[in-house]
Formats: structure tokens, C-alpha cells, sequence
């Protein structure tokens, strides 16, 4: 059994980990593991950041009311393997806003697997790990949809996944209503979302 870690300076962050390591941390600050690394997830967020999440999870829980699919929000681990490959899982994150239609994939720590569809809202700390390196990491792990959501000039980025490879459905602004391709018949207002 290993020792639990009760403060991230006791970790080498230079060093790759897993999942079973990351099971043994008991520190306050959260992290997120992406393929074996520790990223330090940025500070609380933002008063307009939360209004989003509540807003759109408010919205998406609703309509999913009675249905097979459910939407969950930060902080909630989402645990990604590459398709390419089929290693001991050394990912994981905490998207702010994710749909799971499989629930074969959900457990009692998080989900196991790709979500149908990932919703990041942008942190000035975090704007580059959500639109570069999360982008790449969903894109091959086989997210169908992926919203990058920018607070500052209310802009919703929709990717969805075709042939392996993300294609831009479309930049959305905040007086604009957007289909979720992953969802039949849900359309988000965006005026509703962007109410803060």
C-alpha cells in the first residue's frame, strides 16, 4: 500500500505518475494528471466563470431530466486513455461541465472513460492548457464534442469530432442559440448562459 501524500511538495513534478498514485493524494490543491504529468489547476474561479457552469449545468440537467444521459460538473475526474494507447491510465481530469451517456463508464470515483461531450470555460491561467493541450488530449481520446467557452468576449467555440480530427462547427456569440450535437433537440440559449 502507498503512503498517502498529504502536500504537494512532497511529489517531484517532473516525475510521471498514474492513477493509483493519484489516488494516494490528499492534498488541498487540485491537479490534474495528463499523461503521467501534474498540471496545477488555477485558482477559484472566477464570479462570471461560476455563473456560466451553474447556468449552463442548470440548463443541460434539465433537459436531461428522465433520460439516459447525465451531465456532471468540476470537480469530477474523468479518467482518459489515447486510443492509441491501451497503457495504464495516466490521465486525468476535471472538465468544468461534461455529458456521459454511457454509464457503463461511471463509477463511484468519476468516470472511465471519454465523455460525449466536454464544456471548458476559459481562465486567463488556464486559456492555454484548455485551448491547446486539452483540445489535443480530447480530440484523441475520442470526445465527440468539445465547447471552448471564452468569458471575456462571450464566444463559445463548437468542435465536434470527425474522422479522429475536431472540425469547428462554428464560433458562436452571446445572442445566439447552439444546437448540442451530441444531444438531439437541446439547444442552449446563449443570452440565458452569458446572464451575469
Amino acid at each position: 500500500m502507498q503512503t498517502r501524500i498529504t502536500d504537494i511538495s512532497q511529489l517531484d513534478l517532473s516525475k510521471k505518475y498514474t492513477y493509483e498514485d493519484y489516488l494516494n493524494w490528499w492534498f488541498e490543491e487540485r491537479v490534474e494528471l495528463i499523461k503521467g504529468f501534474i498540471y496545477k489547476m488555477s485558482p477559484a474561479p472566477s464570479n462570471k466563470h461560476q455563473v456560466i457552469s451553474s447556468n449552463l449545468h442548470r440548463d443541460i440537467s434539465y433537459f436531461l431530466k428522465k433520460k439516459k444521459c447525465k451531465v456532471y460538473h468540476a470537480p469530477f475526474d474523468v479518467r482518459l486513455q489515447s486510443k492509441k494507447d491501451n497503457k495504464e491510465n495516466t490521465t486525468i481530469v476535471q472538465p468544468d461541465i461534461c455529458v456521459i451517456c454511457n454509464p457503463e463508464i461511471i463509477d463511484e470515483k468519476g468516470c472511465n472513460g471519454p465523455p460525449d461531450t466536454i464544456i471548458e470555460i476559459l481562465s486567463p491561467s488556464s486559456s492555454k492548457h484548455d485551448v491547446k493541450t486539452k483540445f489535443a488530449l480530447y480530440q484523441e481520446s475520442g470526445v465527440k464534442e468539445y465547447w471552448i467557452i471564452d468569458t471575456i468576449y462571450k464566444i463559445v467555440d463548437v468542435f465536434v469530432l470527425q474522422n479522429g480530427k475536431y472540425n469547428l462547427v462554428k464560433k458562436y456569440v452571446e445572442d445566439e442559440k447552439i444546437p448540442v450535437n451530441t444531444l438531439e433537440s437541446l439547444v442552449i440559449d446563449l443570452e440565458e448562459i452569458f446572464d451575469y
